[in-house]
C-alpha cells in the first residue's frame, strides 16, 4: 500500500493520487482496470481517481468500483490473516514483493546500510508494522536500557531513580530498591520508597492525559519544553547523522515517546519549544544524538528545536501585545573535569567512549576539550542573551532552560541581572523532578529580585523526586510531584498554573509586565 502521510525529507512529490488519501496508514492505489484478455480498457487511472475521490458516487460503472472493499483491501486482507493466525500460528510468511506503492520506499539508494531513514522507517511503521503487528525493536547495538522487567514495551517505561531526603543527606530508596519496586509491582518494595503504584508506574500518561484533559478548553498556542526529553541518555545513537536525515533510533524514539503520547484536540498541532537537558547530550556523556534532536525540528511538524540556543518572538496582534522567548543551554552546570563526579558529568571520562568526538556536527570535539567547550558556550549565550533583551521590544521577556530556577552559577546572580536591568519576567526551568512555583514573594529561596520562576521537571519520564503520596509531603521541594504548568497571557498579566498529574491547580500566581 501507499501511506499517504508521507512528507519525505527528500524533495520528492507528494505520491497519493486521490483526496483522502492523505491520512496514516495504508491508501491504495488506484491502476487502470482491464478486461480479461487485456484488449479493452474498462476503467482508466483517472476514472479510477474519480470513484475514490467521490467515494463511488461519481464513478463510471465498468470500473466494478466496490467501496467497501476496493476502499480497505488492504486492511481488510490484513484482518482476514490475523484471524486465521490465532489458529494456524504461521512460523513464517512467504512473501512476494511489490511491498511499497507506488515506487517503494521514497528515497535514494544509497544509506548505508547500518542506518535506516527516516522515510524508510516512517512507511515500514506505517504500511507494515502497524498493518501486521508491532514495532517493538531498534537496530541498536546499544545495550538494552530498560531497569525492570516489564518495562520492555512499546511506548513511555518510567526510570527509577533514587530518592532522597529534602536535604540530600539520607537515601530514602536506592535505585536497586527502587526497580525491586518496578518489577514486583510494590510487593516487595521499601516503605522509604514511597512507592505509589498507580502514579509511579505510569506518571508520563498521566500527565499527558491532564495536559489532554486541560488542552480541550484552554487551547495552548504553544508548548514550553524544558529538556530532558528521553532517558536515560537521550537519543540512543552516536552524534553525526547527516541533519537531513532522521535514523530509525530517533524516529523511533521520538514515535513512541512524542508523538503517540501528547496528541489529540487542542495539543497536536502547538509548537512544541524546545531545549536540550544533560541527559539529552548523553546523561554521562556528550555523544549522543542531541543532534538528533535539533534535526527533527524539519522532519515535525511541531517539534522546534533548530539550534542548541534560539529565540522566538511571538506576536498576539488582535490583543496588541508580544512576547520574545529565549530558548537557552544551561548544561555547563553538569559539565566537569574529566575525572571528576563520573555519575554527574557530561565530560567525564568514566562514560564516554575513547575517541568521543561531536565536532562535525557542531558540538565538543574530545573529552578533554568537554568542559571548556559547554562554558564557552554559556559565556556566547550571556553575551547574546543581553544583547537580545537589551533591544527587546516586547511587552513579555521570558527565558527558558534545562537547569532549574537561579542555577546560573552565580547564586542567582546573573538571572537577579536580567530581572533587574533588563526586564526579564519569567524563567522557565526544569531539570529537577518535581513542579516548583518559585513567586516573586518567595524570598526565602528567591533571590532573583522579584522574578516568577516555574520547575517543571516532573513529566514522568522519571520517577519524582520524593513520594507523590500527598499525604507524605516531608520531602517536597514544591507542590507536586509530577505535573505540568499552563500559563495564560494577555496583554497585562499572566496567571502561572502548577496543574498536577491529577488535573487539579496546585498552586498559582499572577505576574504583571516588568517594563
Amino acid at each position: 500500500g501507499m501511506d499517504g502521510s508521507l512528507n519525505p525529507i527528500e524533495n520528492r512529490p507528494k505520491i497519493m493520487a486521490y483526496d483522502w488519501g492523505a491520512r496514516s496508514g495504508p491508501s491504495v492505489f488506484p491502476r487502470t482496470r482491464w478486461n480479461r484478455y487485456h484488449t479493452v480498457e474498462l476503467c482508466g487511472h483517472s476514472d479510477f481517481t474519480e470513484c475514490y475521490n467521490s467515494h463511488g458516487e461519481s464513478c463510471p460503472a465498468s470500473c466494478g468500483y466496490v467501496r467497501e472493499i476496493d476502499e480497505q483491501p488492504q486492511q481488510l486482507v490484513a484482518k482476514a490473516m490475523q484471524e486465521r493466525a490465532q489458529t494456524n500460528k504461521p512460523q513464517y510468511i512467504l512473501n512476494v514483493g511489490d511491498n511499497f506503492y507506488w515506487g517503494g520506499i521514497e528515497k535514494t539508494c544509497g544509506t548505508p546500510m547500518d542506518e535506516i531513514s527516516f522515510t524508510a522507517h516512517h512507511q515500514f511503521d506505517q504500511i507494515f508494522e502497524k498493518v501486521y503487528g508491532g514495532f517493538g525493536r531498534s537496530t541498536s547495538s546499544r545495550p538494552q536500557l530498560m531497569a525492570y522487567d516489564w518495562g520492555a514495551r512499546s511506548g513511555p517505561s518510567v526510570f527509577p531513580r533514587t530518592r532522597w531526603n529534602r536535604q540530600h543527606t539520607v537515601e530514602l530508596c536506592s535505585h536497586s530498591d527502587f526497580t525491586e519496586c518496578y518489577n514486583s509491582h510494590g510487593k516487595t518494595c521499601p516503605a522509604s520508597c514511597g512507592y505509589v503504584r498507580e502514579v509511579d508506574e505510569q506518571p508520563q500518561q498521566l500527565v499527558a492525559k491532564a495536559m489532554k484533559a486541560r488542552a480541550q478548553t484552554n487551547k495552548p498556542q504553544y508548548v514550553l519544553n524544558v529538556g530532558d526529553n528521553f532517558y536515560w541518555g537521550g537519543i540512543e545513537k552516536t552524534c553525526g547523522t547527516p541533519m537531513d536525515e532522521i535514523s530509525f533510533t530517533a524516529h523511533h524514539q521520538f514515535d513512541q515517546i512524542f508523538e503517540k503520547v501528547y496528541g489529540g484536540a487542542g495539543l497536536a498541532d502547538a509548537p512544541w519549544l524546545s531545549v536540550l537537558g544533560n541527559h539529552d547530550w548523553g546523561g554521562r556523556q556528550f555523544n549522543n544524538g542531541w543532534d538528533q534532536q535539533i534535526a527533527y525540528t524539519w522532519a515535525s511538524t511541531r517539534w522546534v528545536m533548530p539550534a542548541a540556543y534560539y529565540m522566538v518572538h511571538v506576536e498576539y496582534p488582535s490583543q496588541m501585545f508580544s512576547a520574545d522567548i529565549y530558548m537557552i543551554d544551561t548544561n555547563f552546570l553538569d559539565a566537569h573535569a574529566p575525572d571528576k563526579d563520573s555519575e554527574h558529568n557530561i565530560c567525564g571520562q568514566a562514560h564516554n567512549p575513547p575517541g568521543a568526538d561531536c565536532s562535525a556536527v557542531g558540538g565538543p570535539a574530545s573529552v578533554m576539550s568537554c568542559q571548556s567547550w559547554f562554558y564557552d558556550l554559556w559565556a556566547e549565550q550571556k553575551t547574546w542573551l543581553v544583547s537580545q533583551l537589551s533591544k527587546s521590544r516586547a511587552t513579555w521577556q521570558i527565558v527558558v532552560t534545562h537547569f532549574p530556577c537561579g542555577e546560573d552559577g552565580e547564586r542567582q546572580a546573573f538571572y537577579r541581572e536580567l530581572r533587574t536591568s533588563y526586564g526579564l519576567d519569567l524563567l522557565v526551568t526544569g531539570h529537577r523532578h518535581d513542579q516548583e512555583l518559585w513567586k516573586a514573594t518567595d524570598t526565602h529561596r528567591n533571590y532573583m529580585a522579584g522574578l516568577t520562576c516555574i520547575v517543571t521537571g516532573g513529566g514522568g519520564g522519571i520517577s519524582s523526586e520524593a513520594t507523590p503520596d500527598p499525604h507524605n509531603k516531608e520531602d517536597w521541594f514544591g507542590e507536586a510531584q509530577y505535573g505540568f504548568f499552563d500559563i495564560t497571557i494577555t496583554k497585562d498579566m499572566m496567571t502561572v498554573e502548577s496543574i498536577n498529574w491529577d488535573g487539579t491547580v496546585a498552586r498559582s500566581t499572577q505576574v504583571y509586565p516588568s517594563r
